[in-house]
Parts: structure tokens; sequence; C-alpha cells
């Protein structure tokens, strides 16, 4: 008899986020009177799907205790110098909780904005995809290298997508994947670790409301979005 898939959250907030500016790392900085990385802990709670999250956070990590959930949340204090080493240092800690079939969905902890709807709306179109997949927008503006300062050049928009989060494979795929890397510069995002090896993941349209804090003027944005009431994004 084949066990019902389960599926987990598992989120790297070890970063520091330098390019903010701000005196603490910024996915503890609060968005309408709550710190970012609680939203995303939320955001995941409020699913029925999820069977538990994980969050991987620095050793010395001297907030989360005061942010994350007593229930349903545990935290991984084994986060490493990059995204991918945080990612494979939580995977690497689960060995003995999540089966090799079990879905991970990894989410960056600066994206405050994901919703039930999101998470149900990835799962929905995933769950039966052989590689796994991700959540992401197509891209519409017209996209312009530039060198120095210049345009030079135009860059066809057909089949380009800018990546979002959650991105959800299968624990031992995903594991596999991010062992292979070696160069944790060249992979991004974990979308782009399986990639390496020669698999192709879904991508499944996101929503606006998704973006990633990075830069001071992303939170007023964030902030904006997180006040407007939405109805499930499905």
């Amino acid at each position: 008899m084949n066990q019902a898939p389960r599926y987990f959250a598992l989120i790297p907030a070890a970063g520091v986020g330098a390019r903010m500016g701000a005196g603490s790392p910024k996915q503890y900085l609060k968005l309408g009177g709550k710190p970012m990385l609680r939203h995303t802990l939320d955001a995941f709670q409020s699913s029925d799907l999820i069977a538990h999250t994980f969050v991987v956070v620095s050793p010395d990590d001297p907030y989360i205790d005061s942010v994350a959930p007593h229930h349903g949340v545990t935290v991984l204090r084994c986060g490493g110098d990059s995204r991918m080493e945080s990612v494979r240092n939580g995977l690497a800690v689960l060995a003995n909780t999540l089966a090799p079939t079990d879905w991970v969905l990894v989410h960056d902890a600066a994206r405050p904005g994901l919703t039930a709807g999101l998470i149900e709306k990835l799962i929905t179109a995933t769950a039966e995809h052989p590689v796994g997949g991700l959540l992401g927008l197509p891209v519409v503006d017209t996209v312009k290298r530039c060198i120095e300062g210049e345009a030079c050049g135009t860059i066809p928009r057909n089949g380009l997508w800018l990546a979002q989060t959650p991105q959800m494979f299968r624990y031992q795929l995903l594991r596999e994947a991010l062992t292979a890397a070696t160069d944790p510069n060249t992979i991004t995002d974990d979308a782009s670790a399986v990639e390496a090896l020669g698999l192709t993941p879904k991508l499944v349209e996101g929503h606006p409301r998704n973006l990633k804090v990075t830069l001071p003027e992303d939170i007023r944005i964030a902030e904006l979005y997180l006040a407007v009431s939405q109805p499930e994004l499905v």
C-alpha cells in the first residue's frame, strides 16, 4: 500500500542581508508590525497540506527563538555561508526524519507575500511531475543587455521566466543535486542544482506579491501587498 505523499517546508534563513544595510538580518525586519520571517512561517502554518516546517538559521542566531512559533516549526541551527550550503546542511540534518520520496518545498525567508493558495497551486500542479517544480513569473518587460551602463542589445523575452519560491523537489533528488553542486555562486536556487543534473523542473505561474525583499525600497512594496486582503491565489 503506497503511503500518501508528505510535503515539508524548508526555509533557509541564515543570510545577513548585506544589501539591505539594516542593523539586523533582513528576515527579521518588521513588515506591518511583524518580522518578515514570521510572515513566511505563517504562510506555511496556514496550509493544511504542509506536514511540518523547518527553518535553517546560523548557529549563533539571537533572534529566531522570539520569532518562530512554538508549534509546527522546528529550528535547525546549521546555516552555512551561502543559501545552497544552508539548504544542503538542513537536508543532511533531516536524513533520519524525511523519507526519500517526501516532497520538500524550499522557500526564501525574504518572500513574505506567500499564501496558502500559492502553496496549494504549486503542490497541485507539481505533485505528479517526475522532477518537481517551482513558482515563477513570465517576463513581460523588454530585456536589455547592459554593458557599463549602456543598452547593448535586446534579448528576446519569449520563454524567459523570473524564478520564485517555493521550489519543490523530492528529498532524495534535492539532496543529490545539492551534493553534486560544487560552486555555490552558480547555484542561486534549488532548481539550478536540479537542472545541472540534466533534469527539467515544471514552471508554475506565481504572483507578483511573492516578491523577494532585497533592497530597502522593496519593504514598502511588500507592505502594500500584505495590507491588501487577497483572495486565495490558486
